[in-house]
């Protein structure tokens, strides 16, 4: 994951650190936990977080959520786990608990992510969750928003942090487009699922 940084082309562990110093600062040998779906975004996110934490003697934890919303959940959340055992990279699978909602699959799936996620950041006393939202999504968000005749607050997009009550949440890719993030996976011979929602 280290070739050109341009527009269009990969997002390098150099390109990558410049996005994080927006964050800092951070304590020695940081600690961060990535949500990890399997997705192309969110396994190019794991893999330059590992690489940018490991250059400051710290360590990542990816946490991958199996919703149990869909038939593949169980099955998706296994191959990411063995993508990240091979990778060296310390991970857990988070189980939603409970019957699988009638209607509202995608804002249950939601819901029930950001509860394990944070449950697991607090248990573990990470204090940064980084999420993988990028450039494609931050313009899919306002114009949803624009639709929905969000006053200028709403018309605001994703924030890049989010305080919470055990640490704080970080996109560090909001500016990227989404076929970087591809294209830094191909670059790579990494793999990824679609998400078929």
């Amino acid at each position: 994951m280290n070739r050109s940084d341009g527009d269009g082309e990969t997002l390098t562990d150099s390109g990558f650190a410049a996005r994080m110093a927006a964050f800092d600062p951070f304590e020695p040998a940081p600690r961060l936990a990535v949500a990890l779906s399997g997705g192309a975004d969110s396994h190019a996110l794991a893999r330059l977080a590992d690489s940018w934490a490991r250059k400051r003697g710290g360590a990542v934890t990816a946490l991958i959520v199996d919703h149990r919303l869909r038939d593949t959940s169980t099955d998706e959340a296994a191959r990411v786990a063995g993508w990240m055992t091979a990778a060296g990279i310390d991970h857990r699978i988070l189980v939603r608990e409970g019957p699988r909602p009638a209607t509202g699959l995608q804002a249950a799936a939601r819901q029930a992510r950001y509860r394990l996620l944070g449950e697991a950041c607090r248990q573990t006393g990470i204090l940064h969750l980084l999420l993988a939202h990028h450039r494609d999504d931050q313009a899919e968000t306002i114009a949803i928003r624009l639709e929905d005749a969000s006053g200028s607050d709403g018309l605001a997009g994703m924030a890049d942090r989010v305080e919470t009550p055990w640490g704080r949440l970080l996109r560090p890719l909001l500016d990227v487009p989404r076929r970087r993030l591809r294209a830094t996976l191909e670059a790579a011979g990494l793999p990824w699922i679609d998400d078929p929602s």
